[in-house]
């Protein structure tokens, strides 16, 4: 069963940002991951969620989802985004 991230960050300071976006997406495909949504446009079509950058990204299940996001190259590639976003992420389990 497939594992989503979901993530809206609400980025501060682009240039830090950017470091993060240079080394994440090698490590979040080497774990099997592939982007669904990548910060394209959003309209809010119920609600009063304001998202920001919406990322969506798929693996074949959670627990790959997970080994990704716990790995040492993640963590690495996070510590350049620290200050840099409000982030809020969540993985979910999949059809």
């Amino acid at each position: 069963m497939p594992g989503y991230i979901i993530t809206n960050a609400e980025v501060f300071d682009a240039e830090a940002y950017g470091e993060y976006g240079a080394l994440a997406p090698a490590v979040i495909k080497r774990y099997g991951g592939e982007f669904l949504a990548q910060g394209g446009a959003t309209e809010i079509m119920e609600g009063s969620w304001q998202p920001h950058r919406i990322v969506v990204i798929r693996f074949d299940s959670v627990e790959d989802a997970k080994a990704m996001y716990n790995s040492a190259d993640y963590q690495a590639a996070k510590a350049k985004r620290e200050g840099a976003a409000d982030i809020n992420m969540i993985v979910v389990e999949g059809l």
